[in-house]
């Protein structure tokens, strides 16, 4: 169990408002609005408003009133005494993987896949909540353990284990996307808590080993996805199309871009999932290179106050969350974006804060209260072991 130091730690709720890192929320809620504006201009314009060059319906208002929840939720979780989400990590971790097992037996389909649960007024996708519990569980198994044990082998076999299970289950849905953010996650995590080089380095090797072997369960469009990021030209009609409209809509963009609205690929519809996966293409034409350097210097703006947050707890529960926050945020932005450049294979990672989607939002913006949390919680101690107080 845990010791929990008190005293100096408890920090009231108005001392708690003060210490939030507003600089953090400007940027995102800034972000965010990025998203509402091409989402507008993603939808066919209102017949009913003069001069229009989109709509709010169907996709701007949703993700709007979505986003001030997840504000909401995200301000709550930020305000949570960190020590709670220590206590309840693990029980947060098997709901999430419950919830799996629930899509796994009972999933609504959607595009092919067996990825979400119906809850009447929402589809939830579990497989999104499980990156963040995953962070959490992830965390406090190594904040409880000293660097010998990190770094002893027979130690590895659980956190192993809780990272293999839910792979296995997302990869079933199919989704290789979440796998493989879910997978690079929590070997971030794995670094970060100490475990050494030459482990990775020999998984690495085990994984390129297994490569013809795992080829063979892909299932089709998966291999069609990744022979056509190696040859996109070669079906430009078929597995080809989406990427090859990208690239056309990136250069016709040029430095500037067409305008607000005036995107002939996105609104001529030649760019499929332009308010999803590829809105970034869709932002690009718009906008052009500056304003996709523009949303990136966002980005990266977001992953610094993150990775200070991070460097500035002094408990390693909270570093290692923060961190895992950070990562996770990291390869949103950077599969997306490799992705519909055609660096990448097409996998269906979101853009974050701009793409439109329920549970990436909310699921975001939890992960970010988590990462506010640590930075109002940063002067906390949590020793590794000891005895359980109560808060």
């Amino acid at each position: 169990m845990m010791r929990y130091r008190l005293g100096q730690d408890k920090l009231t709720l108005g001392r708690k408002i003060l210490e939030l890192n507003w600089g953090f929320v400007f940027l995102l809620i800034i972000t965010a609005c990025v998203g509402f504006a091409m989402l507008y201009s993603a939808a066919p314009a209102d017949p009913n408003v003069a001069g229009s060059v989109g709509s709010w319906n169907p996709w701007a208002k949703r993700q709007l009133i979505r986003f001030c929840g997840g504000l909401v939720i995200m301000f709550v979780v930020a305000l949570t005494d960190i020590r709670i989400w220590l206590r309840y990590s693990y029980v947060l971790y098997f709901i999430a993987l419950g919830l799996l097992i629930g899509v796994e037996v009972k999933g609504s389909i959607g595009m092919g896949a067996q990825r979400w649960i119906s809850l009447g007024f929402f589809q939830l996708q579990p497989s999104e909540l499980m990156k963040i519990t995953m962070i959490l569980a992830l965390a406090r198994y190594f904040h409880g353990r000293s660097l010998e044990e990190i770094q002893s082998i027979p130690y590895l076999f659980v956190p192993l284990f809780m990272v293999a299970a839910p792979s296995v289950l997302i990869l079933r849905q199919p989704d290789l996307g979440t796998t493989l953010m879910l997978i690079l996650g929590s070997g971030v995590i794995f670094f970060l808590a100490g475990v050494r080089l030459w482990k990775f380095a020999l998984v690495g090797i085990s994984a390129l080993a297994a490569i013809p072997v795992a080829w063979q369960f892909l299932h089709t469009y998966q291999k069609k996805r990744v022979l056509t990021f190696l040859n996109p030209e070669n079906d430009p009609l078929g597995a080809g199309y989406h990427i090859m409209q990208s690239k056309i809509a990136f250069g016709s963009g040029g430095m500037t871009g067409k305008g607000f609205g005036q995107g002939s690929q996105s609104h001529l519809n030649f760019l499929p999932e332009k308010q999803t996966d590829f809105i970034f293409t869709m932002l690009a034409e718009e906008h052009g290179l500056m304003g996709g350097l523009a949303v990136m210097g966002l980005y990266l703006l977001l992953l610094i106050y993150g990775y200070a947050i991070a460097m500035r707890s002094r408990n390693i529960f909270g570093r290692l969350v923060a961190l895992g926050v950070v990562t996770t945020f990291f390869l949103y932005i950077f599969i997306n974006i490799g992705m519909v450049m055609g660096l990448l294979p097409v996998v269906g990672v979101p853009l974050p804060l701009i793409s439109y989607g329920g549970t990436v939002m909310i699921s975001i913006l939890f992960s970010f209260g988590l990462l506010l949390s640590v930075s109002v919680h940063r002067d906390v101690t949590i020793s590794r072991k000891g005895e359980h107080e109560e808060l």
